[in-house]
C-alpha cells in the first residue's frame, strides 16, 4: 500500500460507524483533518467510509476491537505506517448492556448485577480508552501536541449518581477518572484531556425519544477535539461548558 503521509493533524474515532463517531467523523474532515474512522464490524466500517468519502471527505478506515490488544498494536501500526502522526483520539466506543428494558434485566440492578456484564462494560468503555492511550500518547508525547476526547455520560456524574444500570455508570465514572490521570500524566507535553457528556442523544444506544439530534450531540466532542494550547485540561464538560464531577 501507498505511503500517504500528509502534514494535516490526523484525528482517530473509535466506534465511528454510526451515531456520534461518525458525525464526529464528518465534522472533523469538513475542518481539514484527516480521520482514520475505526470500527469493530470491519462491513459498516468500510460502508460508512464510502459515505464519507462520497462527500469529498479525507477519511481512512481500520478496523478496531477496543477490546484487543492485538488490534490496537495494528492500529498503531497503520498510523505509523500511513500517516506518520496522530494529534487526536476520541475514545466514543461504548456499550451500554444493562439499560432500562435491556434482555437481561437482572443487570439493571446493583443488586443483581452479574461479574460478566460489569466486565463486558469496562473492557470497552474503560479498558479500551486504556490501551489507546498506552498505543498512542507516546506519539503524541513525541510531537509534543495531543488532544484525548472521552465520550462520558451525565449516567457517570457522582454528583447526580442514581439507581440502575450499574455497569454502564461505574464505567463511566471510571473513565472521568483515567481522563483526570492522563491529564496530570501528560501535562507539560501539550496534551489536553478532557471528558464529554453529549446529552441524551437520538443515536441507536439513546433511543428514538431523546431530546437531542446526532449535530447537538458532538458538538462539545469536536470543540474538545480541536482545542487552542491554553485549552482546559483534566475535565467534564457539556457543549464546551463545564459540568460538576
Amino acid at each position: 500500500m501507498l505511503n500517504d503521509k500528509s502534514s494535516k493533524p490526523v484525528a482517530v474515532v473509535t466506534g465511528a460507524n454510526r451515531g456520534l463517531g461518525l458525525e464526529t467523523v464528518r465534522q472533523l474532515a469538513r475542518r481539514d483533518i484527516r480521520v482514520i474512522l475505526t470500527s469493530r464490524n470491519a462491513g459498516k466500517g468500510a460502508l460508512a467510509l464510502e459515505t464519507l468519502r462520497a462527500e469529498g471527505l479525507d477519511v481512512l478506515f481500520q478496523p478496531l476491537d477496543v477490546t484487543a490488544e492485538s488490534s490496537i498494536a495494528e492500529l498503531g501500526t497503520f498510523i505509523h505506517s500511513r500517516c506518520g502522526r496522530v494529534d487526536i483520539l476520541v475514545n466514543n466506543a461504548g456499550v451500554f448492556l444493562d439499560r432500562h428494558g435491556s434482555a437481561d434485566a437482572s443487570a439493571t440492578s446493583v443488586l443483581t448485577a452479574s461479574l460478566e456484564t460489569l466486565t463486558a462494560t469496562l473492557k470497552t468503555n474503560l479498558y479500551g480508552p486504556i490501551l489507546l492511550a498506552q498505543e498512542l500518547v507516546p506519539l503524541m508525547k513525541q510531537q509534543r501536541y495531543g488532544r484525548i476526547v472521552n465520550v462520558s455520560s451525565g449516567m457517570g456524574q457522582l454528583s447526580e449518581m442514581e439507581g440502575r444500570s450499574p455497569a454502564y455508570r461505574i464505567s463511566k465514572t471510571a473513565l472521568n477518572a483515567l481522563t483526570r490521570i492522563l491529564a496530570a500524566e501528560t501535562q507539560g507535553y501539550n496534551i489536553l484531556v478532557n471528558s464529554i457528556c453529549p446529552g441524551w442523544v437520538r443515536t441507536e444506544m439513546g433511543g428514538h425519544n431523546a431530546e437531542r439530534t446526532v449535530e447537538e450531540g458532538v458538538t462539545g466532542i469536536v470543540w474538545a477535539s480541536t482545542l487552542p494550547d491554553d485549552g482546559p485540561s483534566g475535565g467534564v464538560f457539556r457543549d464546551g461548558l463545564p459540568i460538576p464531577w
